[in-house]
């Protein structure tokens, strides 16, 4: 590949370096923070030779796969990122409360990574040579490669204190400095004697590996050195800002945000540990199956946190790191297995790849690359974690590395307490990537050929379906845009279906055809319906709209309705959506496309159809 080519195109199409605020990256993903996101042109981006998709979710994040850190280097030689003067939270000020978390989560966490990926293998490597009799356990020399491992999670409050502070935007090594109070070898002592600053008593926490009181420490300790620069003397500034912020920062911190901080991520860890205890098996299965769309979206760095506070309160994590493991096998089987029947070369290629890569814990490649493009992979993808992590589940395999699982760390379900736990992820190894790599050559196809069935002619008398084109109009009133440019990956990369997106001008859903209402959700903000020659239609008011529970969505028909082209169907609050901060986009798909093909037209007016549907084998 030609880095440099595809550095400065993704540059150019971003916005250029005046847009860029700040620019970092993952094991397979460039990150931006811009200035303005409007700038950016996606269908442009997704179309250089080496990007694999773009999401913008939280962050606007480019997917380049394995070769990422060579494109970030490129880029970093074409400008200098994060040092324009926007204003970064004005650019992001219309964000929503939810992405926003996300955002701070991430830049948080995510710099993290390659120091606790590297120590935590370390530490399940030598915890696999131990268990072979390979290094001796009590040993010196043991002692001292595990303590490398153990220094970086013991620290863990330093290093959280330095990428927040990174993140707030303010001195991270004062704040660094702030925060090393809580491992302070005589403060640690004086918490457990049972000390009291100005009379009040001090909580008696232990605050080596927590994340909580040092991120609710430094957001605090961030309004200080801004607040201490605006009324400092210029002359003063240089020991007056960091004196007097941690004058009033570490107080705080001991006295009030670190127990504070502490009892959340305990809450935290208590309250998935208990939907563990009652459904735990059920849990990792559920939560292994919905992966592909959570990685998808980045939401599954939320549960960062919480898989740290877990493994360092309790030892072992078991309910995010098993799903992992069994989503990861399965994405490399299932890549392995369109590698093995793809007829197109470049096709073959990036499926090998991803296999490779995915098997070895880094499953955006084979995401991206194939699975979320081709329906039946997807499918495959998700059976085959749902099984894998129902079998890790069942057999309560626990990880003791928050890194992302794969063969070459699947030393970290050792349980020296139970010898079978390795065998048993092992087992379930095999589970996630032989049934992902049988049903995925089951059921693949080429997409250039077309499904081979027998549709029968029914007519309508006999209650059975017609074998004719349906004409589609437009569901609801607005600008009609391409589904590509829906901002959720499950709608724009078409893995529920072909069909169309409305930006909505009225808060009105109507039939855009003759059908029968097979499905109304519970919260009124998605039906779907058949039509006469069985195409299945699913209508979705809004991104992310369940979160409003129905408030603002009526629906006026219920499952078994027959309706009539032009029936209304849904009455829905516009404004109040767009003011709750959603995107009321609308989106038509046909579900079973598999038996379909839909070809959107360009309408004219009100009247004319949006989309033909057509019988496969016509």
């Amino acid at each position: 590949m030609d880095y440099k080519k595809i550095a400065t195109d993704i540059l150019n199409n971003v916005g250029g370096e005046g847009n860029v605020v700040h620019l970092g990256h993952c094991a397979t993903r460039l990150r931006f923070t811009l200035a303005d996101d409007s700038k950016a042109n996606i269908d442009e981006l997704k179309k250089i030779q080496g990007v694999l998709d773009v999401v913008n979710k939280a962050q606007f994040q480019v997917i380049i796969g394995n070769n990422v850190i060579e494109v970030y280097d490129e880029l970093n030689k074409l400008g200098k990122f994060g040092q324009q003067n926007h204003n970064q939270n004005q650019a992001k000020g219309k964000q929503k409360i939810g992405a926003t978390i996300l955002d701070f989560l991430i830049s948080v966490f995510q710099p993290l990574i390659p120091a606790m990926a590297g120590a935590g293998i370390l530490k399940s490597m030598l915890l696999l040579l131990s268990v072979l009799n390979l290094i001796d356990e009590n040993g010196q020399t043991y002692f001292i490669l595990t303590s490398i491992s153990g220094a970086v999670f013991y620290f863990l409050p330093i290093l959280v204190a330095i990428t927040t502070a990174t993140k707030m935007k303010v001195n991270h090594l004062v704040a660094a400095a702030a925060m090393s109070i809580l491992l302070f070898p005589d403060m640690t002592k004086l918490l457990a004697e049972g000390g009291s600053l100005f009379t009040i008593p001090l909580t008696n926490v232990n605050y080596s590996a927590q994340i909580f009181p040092s991120i609710l420490g430094i957001i605090f300790y961030a309004y200080m050195e801004r607040f201490f620069t605006k009324i400092s003397p210029k002359p003063i500034r240089v020991f007056f800002i960091p004196m007097m912020s941690m004058l009033i920062t570490v107080p705080m911190t001991l006295l009030v945000l670190g127990p504070i901080g502490f009892q959340a991520g305990t809450l935290l860890t208590s309250i998935i540990l208990f939907v563990f205890d009652k459904a735990g098996w059920i849990a990792v299965g559920l939560l292994a199956s919905i992966l592909p769309f959570m990685i998808a979206t980045g939401m599954h760095k939320a549960l960062t946190p919480y898989a740290i506070n877990t493994i360092s309160a309790t030892g072992r994590e078991f309910l995010l790191l098993p799903a992992l493991f069994a989503h990861n096998m399965a994405e490399s089987g299932a890549n392995f297995a369109v590698a093995l029947r793809a007829k197109e070369t470049e096709l073959k290629s990036i499926a090998l790849s991803s296999a490779i890569s995915a098997l070895f814990g880094i499953a955006e490649p084979a995401l991206y690359g194939v699975t979320l493009q081709r329906k039946r992979v997807l499918i495959s993808v998700v059976v085959s974690s749902l099984i894998g992590g129902l079998s890790l589940g069942l057999f309560v395999v626990g990880g003791s590395t928050p890194v992302s699982p794969s063969l070459a760390s699947i030393s970290m379900f050792i349980d020296p307490k139970n010898d079978n736990i390795i065998i048993f992820a092992l087992l379930c190894l095999v589970i996630s990537f032989v049934s992902a790599f049988i049903i995925t050559l089951i059921l693949w196809k080429e997409d250039k050929e077309k499904m081979e069935q027998t549709v029968a002619d029914q007519t309508p008398d006999s209650g059975g379906l017609i074998d004719v084109d349906v004409h589609i109009k437009q569901p609801v009133k607005g600008e009609m845009i391409p589904l590509s440019e829906v901002n959720d990956n499950v709608f724009s990369t078409k893995v529920m279906g072909d069909g169309i997106a409305v930006i909505p001008s009225k808060g009105e859903l109507y039939a855009p055809a003759d059908g029968e209402i097979k499905m109304v959700f519970n919260t009124n903000h998605a039906l779907g319906m058949e039509t006469a020659n069985g195409a299945e239609i699913l209508f979705h008011i809004g991104i992310d709209t369940v979160n409003l529970e129905g408030k603002y969505f009526e629906s006026l028909v219920k499952v078994g309705d027959k309706v009539k082209s032009g029936d209304l169907l849904v009455k829905f609050d516009l404004q109040k959506i767009i003011d709750e901060g959603y995107d009321p986009v609308t989106i038509a798909v046909v579900t079973n496309n598999d038996k379909y093909s839909v070809k959107v037209t360009d309408f004219k007016n009100d009247n004319d159809s949006v989309m033909i549907i057509t019988t496969l084998g016509n």
